[in-house]
């Protein structure tokens, strides 16, 4: 089994990975089959409108979410990690304005929002709770092609096919042999202790297997400057993020008054929490506003592992930059197990699939810088998944606001600690990472739908919006 950190850490804008960066890639993927795909074309028939039907998860919280406006961006021709942040609301203005989108190298399309956009929460979609359907349709209405895809949780969408086939563990990765095809946390201990190497050292030569050295520490920089820069950029932003909840993004000002403490040198015993939380909820703050972060490994979790580094770099004093290249490999390595073997997406599991997961992925690439074995670091990832545990998803008015923010800080401050704890010990531990994944698989298929990312049940009914 093979993911690639570039698969596991994606570059996009918020504020959700499974409801806005999933659907702008499934719109960008429909453009590509009415060109180039395998169906039938009738000889007189040509592709006049389209037409997005979404259902599930994506009906019950996609207008909180964005994914209205992501579907737009993704039919326009935009995608994830390019797309131009300050750019589109008038691309979306635009579309609204003629009805009609125009993407490259395609005719322009009839695509009326408040038409041919349907927030469908009466059929959802079999495969999965975050399903799509996109028509193309000729003059009269006709259907001339309907394809479906499901975004399945940190910016990943498969075909109906693909789903059905059961092609989650390379949605995107080529199928080539990589020399520690690690598929559980045992089976990577296993390789680790033969091979003597680290687990980033392991998960370095795997990737290698696609992408040259320089390239891949390339790629690696640009993922860390990504998520540094939505920490400056959320600590540098106030004011009320959209939405209706009216809830005000109050980063920069505890970022302030933690400058301000640490310039006089005030004896804080939570400083470190402090600071943590404070870069957590910067992140988080500029995804429910729409911004560019990282999938971490989804956005709604995209704070927790942009803050654990931020937190070794100021309180650790041997900290070396270059080291996040390790950090991020160590982490992408643990994601891709818990992607492989349970879930990421909130959809599927709930917010122990996001936070979660994070939290893991966190704990496991500190302990690896503080030193850690690979057996200390595998300890680490299972501490801090296994105390997220039953953790549902249930966002207030579907936003990715409250609780979603402050739950990131607090996810950072739980990987620290779980980081710190595997790293008083040898590794030694009674509960596998391996049992507390297939735990919270179990965990989220018993998990009542209305906990599910679906803003029907928890938090989400029992707070009255403003």
């Amino acid at each position: 089994m093979f993911l690639s950190v570039f698969d596991v850490f994606k570059i996009g804008v918020g504020p959700s990975s499974s409801h806005t960066m999933g659907p702008m890639s499934a719109a960008v993927r429909f453009l590509h089959e009415i060109l180039h795909g395998d169906w039938p074309r009738p000889s007189s028939a040509q592709v006049a409108r389209i037409r997005v039907s979404l259902h599930g998860s994506l009906a019950f919280t996609g207008i909180g979410h964005g994914t209205g406006r992501a579907v737009i961006l993704g039919l326009t021709g935009e995608t994830p990690d390019q797309v131009d942040p300050d750019r589109m609301d008038a691309i979306i203005d635009g579309v609204e304005r003629k009805m009609r989108i125009e993407p490259a190298g395609h005719p322009t399309y009839a695509f009326d929002p408040a038409q041919d956009l349907i927030f469908d929460r009466k059929q959802p979609l079999a495969g999965h709770a975050n399903g799509m359907a996109f028509l193309a349709l000729d003059r009269d209405d006709r259907v001339l092609l309907r394809r479906v895809y499901y975004s399945i949780g940190g910016g990943f969408v498969l075909s109906e096919e693909e789903l059905a086939a059961k092609d989650r563990a390379r949605p995107s990765t080529s199928n080539r042999p990589v020399p520690f095809p690690f598929a559980t946390a045992n089976e990577m201990l296993e390789m680790a202790s033969r091979s003597g190497l680290s687990i980033a050292e392991m998960k370095r030569a795997n990737e290698e297997i696609f992408v040259d050295a320089a390239e891949l520490d390339r790629g690696l920089d640009r993922i860390w400057m990504a998520m540094d820069g939505c920490i400056e950029r959320g600590l540098g932003q106030d004011g009320i993020m959209p939405g209706g909840l009216k809830v005000k993004r109050r980063a920069r000002a505890i970022h302030q008054k933690l400058e301000d403490d640490w310039q006089r040198n005030t004896v804080n015993p939570l400083l470190a929490n402090d600071w943590l939380s404070v870069f957590a909820m910067a992140v988080n703050e500029e995804n429910a506003s729409g911004g560019r972060v990282v999938t971490a490994p989804t956005n709604g979790a995209a704070g927790v592992i942009p803050a654990t580094i931020r937190y070794y770099l100021k309180f650790h004093h041997d900290a070396d930059p270059r080291s996040i290249r390790d950090y991020l490999l160590t982490a992408a390595a643990i994601g891709g197990l818990i992607k492989h073997n349970a879930s990421i997406s909130g959809a599927e599991v709930g917010c122990q699939g996001e936070v979660g997961s994070a939290a893991a992925m966190a704990a496991a690439g500190l302990a690896a810088l503080m030193g850690g074995t690979p057996a200390q670091v595998e300890n680490a990832a299972e501490i801090a998944l296994e105390h997220h545990l039953g953790m549902t998803c249930d966002p207030v008015g579907g936003l990715v606001q409250v609780p979603c923010i402050e739950r990131n800080a607090l996810g950072a401050v739980k990987a620290v600690t779980a980081a710190s704890l595997a790293m008083k010990g040898d590794g030694t531990h009674f509960v596998s990472l391996d049992a507390c994944v297939e735990t919270m698989r179990q965990t989220g298929l018993d998990m009542n739908e209305r906990y599910k990312e679906t803003s029907t049940g928890g938090l989400a009914v029992n707070v009255v919006e403003c």
